[in-house]
């Protein structure tokens, strides 16, 4: 039996909350790896911002003329699509996107979303993680629970550059998996293997715990 890694388990989690026929937004790293874990009942649209509708999932046989919005090689699925980024961009910004799945650099209990830059760092830019997380109907953030060096990125305040204001729907990470509600952060559900314990000792921001959670 193969042990999944940090991100796998992530990925994995992430899958079981996209839904047969849904148009999804994949953003690089983490996300990526997502359409390995989707059940096989559940078939997904995957939207690329530089201009596809219908890309294969990500470990299939790849078209080397062809690279997604992270510019890795892909491949396009029949009856999929191909248009500039004005379309590509009208269709973000005008709701047609069902879930936008992204990476973080911090989460904050409001739903406070940043995800590209760390001040005094180098700066590729934000792409189009800003109209993602304002354009789509659900936000689902993607991430390791803390940095390397042990810190918390489940936060009460984002203290980097925001990409979007009160945007996530929810964040799962390798320990445990949040929905953000009006009132705060909710713990919905522990990974496999992890207790509560580890969930509290590793969060900065403040959360619920319902009592079937805290049960598990």
């Amino acid at each position: 039996m193969i042990e999944l890694t940090k991100r796998d388990i992530i990925a994995k989690r992430v899958a079981k909350e996209l839904h047969d026929g849904e148009v999804v937004n994949l953003g690089i790293g983490i996300p990526t790896l997502v359409t390995q874990f989707l059940p096989e009942n559940v078939q997904v649209i995957l939207q690329s911002e530089n201009g596809f509708l219908g890309l294969g999932p990500v470990g299939e046989k790849i078209d080397p003329d062809l690279i997604d919005s992270g510019g890795k090689p892909c491949r396009i699925l029949s009856g999929g699509s191909f248009f500039d980024s004005c379309m590509s961009l009208a269709l973000i910004r005008g709701g047609h996107i069902d879930v936008t799945v992204l990476g973080g650099m911090q989460v904050d209990q409001e739903g406070n979303l940043a995800s590209w830059m760390i001040p005094g760092g180098k700066v590729t830019g934000m792409g189009g993680a800003m109209d993602l997380v304002t354009g789509s109907k659900k936000v689902i953030i993607a991430m390791e629970h803390t940095t390397k060096d042990g810190t918390s990125k489940i936060v009460k305040q984002c203290t980097m550059p925001l990409t979007g204001g009160r945007v996530v729907s929810k964040i799962v990470t390798e320990l445990a998996v949040f929905s953000v509600t009006n009132n705060g952060l909710v713990l919905e559900d522990l990974q496999e293997g992890v207790d509560l314990t580890a969930v509290y000792k590793n969060t900065d921001a403040d959360f619920s715990v319902p009592d079937s959670t805290a049960q598990m």
